[in-house]
């Protein structure tokens, strides 16, 4: 059955006229004329059976179903030209995996071990784009997650099924210059100083102090900060005591950037999970890449 589907071409002209309300500079984008655009246009507008643009003394504007559709166009365009260079990028390969993944980790964590993986699976390309709250894989175009939570949480997210990957376990860090010559601080010495928190983690030094067993009225004080890699570059400035990840830091501990202010870590209920959704069979791809995961990429192995 044929698609009732415009032609490429004329969505494309719909849509780069809609982005600037503007035949001209949509026809100069395009390398078109102008008169060809507004040719597609109403092409176009006469296959709906309703008006996209009205005539205005600048030019044109969106009508308001013009707008909603041009927004749906410009989604699904998008769409088809990732999927066009994936197909590109992955010739003569195995496939891509199309990952989400919470940005910290993605970027401190895995893209430093992905020569393993090419050097072990050069027929796999991974891309990365970062989500940091579940979503439906039907409604996107990623095959896997990597994914910051609770065992809870994780269990929570309807279609799917998860690997654990790394358990969270957090300690304070900072500048060296911040211990003031002193090897480690206690907890309480760490109470006196600033304190950078982690606006995703709002309770995070709260929960260390209660199980270090310290009382503090500035638990929740101090500058807050939406990503981990923020947190980390400001200890590194000596803005104060980041409550971080352990492995979210390996280069930054092992280059004496930053140091660990107390050896007493909080192992929390949080860790890090490979979510992928649940299906008959997965990419061969994606099968390679949860193995390697789980059996080539921890830290354990080196």
């Amino acid at each position: 059955m044929r698609r009732k589907i415009p032609a490429t071409h004329t969505l494309l002209c719909f849509e780069a006229a809609a982005r600037h309300e503007s035949y001209t500079r949509a026809a100069q984008e395009l390398a078109l004329t102008q008169s060809a655009v507004s040719r597609q246009v109403a092409a176009l507008e006469e296959y709906l059976g309703q008006a996209l643009f009205t005539r205005t003394r600048h030019g044109v504007a969106l009508t308001p179903r013009g707008r909603e559709y041009a927004a749906q166009v410009a989604e699904r365009l998008l769409a088809l030209e990732r999927d066009t260079l994936n197909a590109m990028s992955t010739q003569g390969t195995q496939g891509a995996v199309n990952l989400a993944a919470v940005p910290t980790f993605a970027t401190r964590w895995l893209i430093p071990r992905l020569p393993r993986l090419q050097a072990q699976h050069p027929d796999i390309v991974v891309h990365i784009e970062t989500r940091t709250r579940p979503f439906l894989f039907a409604d996107t175009g990623f095959d896997a997650a990597l994914y910051a939570g609770t065992a809870e949480q994780v269990a929570n997210w309807a279609g799917t099924q998860a690997t654990l990957l790394v358990p969270e376990e957090v300690l304070p860090v900072c500048a060296p210059g911040l211990l003031a010559g002193a090897a480690r601080l206690s907890p309480q010495a760490i109470a006196e100083l600033p304190l950078l928190q982690q606006s995703t983690r709002p309770f995070g030094w709260s929960q260390w102090f209660d199980a270090m067993g310290v009382s503090t009225p500035h638990a929740l004080s101090g500058p807050r900060y939406e990503l981990f890699s923020m947190t980390a570059t400001a200890a590194i400035h000596g803005l104060g005591v980041a409550l971080v990840p352990r492995l979210l830091i390996e280069a930054e501990l092992a280059r004496g950037d930053l140091v660990v202010a107390c050896d007493q870590a909080l192992r929390g209920e949080r860790a890090y999970y490979l979510v992928t959704p649940l299906r008959d069979e997965e990419s061969a791809a994606l099968a390679l890449f949860r193995a390697w995961l789980v059996l080539g990429a921890s830290p354990a192995r080196g």
